[in-house]
This record gives C-alpha cells, structure tokens and sequence, in this order.
C-alpha cells in the first residue's frame, strides 16, 4: 500500500497557486501528518514573438507574448482520511494538480 503522496501543482497566477497551497497546508495541519514542501519548481517561460504590422511592409517591428507557468511540489503521508479532505478543497480555473501516490 502506497505511503506517500506526490501532489503537483502548477499555475500561470502564483496568488491562486499559493491559496491552494495554504488550504493544504491547513489540512494538514489539522490532521497533524507531516508534510514536505512546498518546494518550487523551476518556472517555465512560453514567448510568442508577433509582428505589429500585419501586412508586413516598413520595418519590422516585433512584440513579445510571454506566459510563466509557476509549479510546486508537496509530498504529505497518504492517510485516506487526509485524502478525502484533499478531494474537497476548492481549486479556482487556472490551478492544476495531479496526485500520485508512491
């Protein structure tokens, strides 16, 4: 049987990404099983370089779209009762997770 869970988080809002963070954290908290982390992963850049110009005549003048994809990683004791609680927590729309356990 699995001991441990590997909670991935990833988010392009750190505010929201952070208040899912601290439900967790609470959770955990409360039921007084340990935890690790969160610990911060890498943030990942996406640039999308775009002409101003549409019609590409006279010079070419460049924008540049970025998206920063910020991610954390928790491991906490995999109790099925901390479990159920981690199924209710509310995650607004831009907030990912994905649970493993190992």
């Amino acid at each position: 049987m699995p001991t441990k869970a590997r909670i991935r988080l990833w988010s392009t809002n750190v505010e929201n990404l952070n208040y899912v963070i601290t439900q967790i954290r609470g959770i955990v908290e409360k039921t007084g099983i340990e935890m690790r982390g969160p610990i911060p992963l890498p943030t990942s850049k996406l640039e999308v370089p775009i002409m101003r110009l549409p019609h590409g005549e006279g010079r070419k003048k460049w924008e540049k779209w970025e998206m920063r994809v910020h991610k954390r990683l928790i491991d906490i004791a995999a109790d099925e009762r901390v479990m159920r609680q981690l199924m209710r927590v509310r995650v607004p729309e831009d907030v990912y997770i994905e649970i493993q356990l190992i």
